[in-house]
């Protein structure tokens, strides 16, 4: 059973998520809240497998609630909840360590079949998704903010699919790009996120970025 904790200033989009989510076999909701302090208060006393974390929220928004579930309950996945594909506020709460985002109009499928994903430790959107965010506020990262000398402890091969992965591509694409197996391409996406200390694709597109791996469109 997948526990959701429900994250939104809206009453009526916490009430229509959790019609959606508990009428699911596999799914039940174990909480809400209206903004992010009283979520991470909730969630140290009932915890949850998938948080959906509206960003916008009064008092504590989803950005720093996220970077301090992350912290303090490392095993629960955050599920970014935006209005708007290409807001800043999702992208810092990727860099705070949210599995991804997802916007609040989707359809009940997509929603349902994200937290399964995130539950999976899966990201939930096509990094190249992810890329068009990236593409939006990387005007305000400065330049080579990780330093490109973190990226040293990765072997020429493992360049070259984290290259692909902050691309948008699959591991299917990867492995026809590169003329690899698929079973070899996921063992390389495995060995850059251990060797990186990332969570997942999503924090990897967004090191690619800031260590200037991906040159950032005018």
């Amino acid at each position: 059973m997948i526990r959701v904790f429900l994250a939104d200033d809206q009453e009526l989009v916490r009430a229509g998520l959790a019609m959606v989510v508990d009428a699911q076999p596999d799914m039940r909701v174990v909480g809400e809240a209206g903004d992010g302090g009283e979520a991470l208060a909730a969630l140290a006393a009932t915890g949850a497998d998938v948080v959906l974390m509206d960003v916008r929220m009064p008092r504590m928004d989803g950005v720093e609630a996220t970077r301090r579930l992350v912290a303090r309950q490392p095993a629960v996945r955050v599920l970014v909840l935006t209005t708007f594909d290409l807001d800043e506020y999702a992208f810092a709460a990727l860099r705070a360590g949210a599995g991804g985002f997802l916007l609040k109009d989707a359809r009940p499928d997509d929603l349902l079949g994200a937290i399964r994903s995130v539950h999976r430790g899966d990201a939930v959107l096509a990094p190249s998704t992810t890329r068009r965010l990236l593409d939006r506020v990387a005007r305000d990262l400065p330049d080579a903010a990780a330093g490109p000398d973190r990226l040293d402890v990765l072997t020429e091969r493992e360049r070259q699919v984290l290259l692909e992965v902050a691309g948008g591509a699959s591991n299917a694409e990867i492995a026809a790009r590169l003329h690899l197996s698929e079973t070899t391409v996921k063992t390389h996406v495995g060995h850059i996120l251990a060797k990186l200390g990332l969570r997942d694709r999503v924090q990897a597109v967004i090191l690619a970025y800031e260590t200037g791996l991906v040159r950032r469109t005018a």
